[in-house]
Order: structure tokens, then C-alpha cells, then sequence
């Protein structure tokens, strides 16, 4: 596990004292690299200090971005935090322990991971969670499941922590980089255009398409050279369904 490849976005925050109690709870844990989707001069810089303390340098060094997608785009995955399931969320959830692992893996080919928290009233939207590629849920007591902002971010720091003091010193990466997400988005572009010409779903069936290829793409932690291999077999099946139905 590679502590500085973690990545934690806040999407929304409200409160600032919550982000500076976030950025405590990553000093704690040794990850260092904060993100908000937000301004800056959107939140009191007096009251993140007074709650951040001695990691008020993860405040100064924050990066501000416009959307989640920019958040992560140089990430090889991006998992959302989130408690609730419904039909416009995901089916497959990892627990953070199991996060950790899947974030020991990709640290340690250098891949960067990302894990983003949303609003402190209403979480992650489901637009925001579809902008991920992958979902943490953290367990907790039904009667009263939900968590304060910089204690979900201390839990899962936690986790992506423990999962490192696991991890052998001298272990190294598998040989090759996992391409990131901005790329993974570029391929599903390809496969999709490709199955849209071989008449493989209709226009409409494209969203979702592109959502199952992004989810798959970005877990399977793809090197550049095997997502362009397989960007060519699907290139190669459109080019020979286009052969085929002018021979018919």
C-alpha cells in the first residue's frame, strides 16, 4: 500500500469545521492528498484551521475542482461512500476492509485511488455515485446509520492504514501502471461506439452500457497495452459485421 496514492475527496461539504476534523482524521493515518468539489473562499478558513490542528497542511495544499469526474480523472478508481441502495445505485458494495484491499493492489502498481464523501445532510446523490466506479458502504446500527462527515472519512482512513501496516515493505508493483479513469473513459467511448454499430443495443441502451464498461474497465486495473487490445477487438468485430452485411 502506497498512503500517499490515497486520494480523499469531500464532494459538497458544508460545514467547514468538518473539513477541518477531516483532515485531522488523514493526519492521523498518514494520507495526505485532500480534493473538494467546491470553492475554497465558499468556507471559513479560520474554522477548518481550528479543528484541523497540527494537519492544517492537508487544508493548505486542498485541491479545488468543478465536478467529481475532474476530482478523479488521474485515478485508477474511484469508490463512493455511501449506506443506501435503490435501482439508480449500485448492486455490488465493498466493505472497507475490503476497499483497503482492493487499494493495496492498485498503490502498489502506483496506481492513485480515490475515495469520495458526500454532503453531510444528504450524502452522495445518485448522480454524484454514478460518477464513481466503485461503492464503500461502512456498517452500522440501522436505528441510527448515519455517520458525521470526518468520522466516515477517520474509518476509512483507518482501514486504508491498517491494510498498509499489513503490507510487506518490500513488496512492488506487478510490472505496469493501471491506466487512469480520464482513459478508461476514453476506451468505454470506443467499445460503445463499436457495439452501437454492430446494432448491439439501441441508443437508449447506451448510458447504461457505458456504466457497466466503466465499473468493470476500472476494478480490473487494466494496463494501457491491454486496454488496447481490447479496444481493437471490438473495433475488429464492428469492421467485420460492416463486412458481412455488405456481402449480404
Amino acid at each position: 500500500m502506497k498512503l500517499e496514492n490515497i486520494y480523499i475527496v469531500l464532494a459538497r461539504p458544508e460545514e467547514s469545521r468538518n473539513i477541518g476534523a477531516a483532515c485531522r482524521a488523514m493526519a492521523n493515518n498518514g494520507i495526505k492528498h485532500l480534493r473538494i468539489v467546491g470553492k475554497r473562499e465558499d468556507f471559513d478558513d479560520e474554522r477548518v484551521r481550528i479543528l484541523a490542528i497540527h494537519a492544517v497542511n492537508l487544508w493548505d495544499n486542498c485541491e479545488f475542482f468543478s465536478s467529481i469526474t475532474e476530482a478523479v480523472k488521474d485515478c485508477s478508481i474511484a469508490f463512493g461512500t455511501t449506506r443506501r441502495k435503490g435501482k439508480k445505485r449500485r448492486d455490488t458494495y465493498y466493505f472497507p476492509e475490503d476497499a483497503a484491499e482492493k487499494a493495496d493492489e492498485l498503490t502498489s502498481s502506483d496506481a492513485k485511488v480515490a475515495v469520495i464523501f458526500g454532503n453531510e445532510r444528504t450524502g452522495l446523490t445518485d448522480e454524484e455515485v454514478n460518477e464513481c466506479t466503485g461503492a464503500v458502504t461502512i456498517p452500522s446500527c440501522e436505528e441510527f446509520a448515519s455517520l458525521n462527515l470526518s468520522h466516515a472519512v477517520q474509518i476509512i482512513s483507518y482501514h486504508m492504514f491498517r491494510q498498509n501496516e499489513k503490507t510487506s515493505r518490500g513488496i512492488t508493483g506487478s510490472g505496469f501502471s493501471p491506466v487512469p479513469l480520464s482513459r478508461v473513459q476514453t476506451a468505454v467511448k470506443s467499445i460503445t461506439d463499436d457495439l452501437q454499430k454492430i446494432g448491439f443495443f439501441k441508443i437508449t441502451g447506451r448510458e447504461d452500457q457505458e456504466r457497466y464498461w466503466t465499473d468493470i474497465l476500472s476494478r480490473a486495473a487494466l494496463s494501457e497495452g491491454e486496454i488496447k487490445y481490447l479496444e481493437k477487438i471490438f473495433s475488429k468485430a464492428s469492421g467485420l459485421s460492416a463486412k458481412n452485411k455488405t456481402e449480404d
